[in-house]
């Protein structure tokens, strides 16, 4: 699964079938704000899907949200 973060990072972040050139066939794409919301927990994935702020593609594409958020702020 490749996570794209345009103009910032593309990065194929779940082991899958070898991948080398073109688009890939599981891709999560979103802007760096919402990126940074999920990432810590500020937004759920699922609800970013549903409210087109992250574009997922691909039967494995959903398989990024068992990641996130990577950390909580806050207390």
């Amino acid at each position: 699964v490749e996570v794209r973060v345009p103009p910032f990072v593309a990065v194929q972040c779940i082991e899958g079938p070898r991948h080398t050139r073109g688009t890939p066939p599981n891709v999560v794409e979103t802007t760096a704000l919402t990126w940074l919301r999920l990432v810590v927990g500020a937004e759920e994935y699922e609800a970013a899907v549903r409210g087109n702020r992250v574009e997922a593609s691909g039967a494995r594409a959903g398989e990024v949200a068992r990641w996130l958020p990577l950390f909580r702020l806050g207390g």
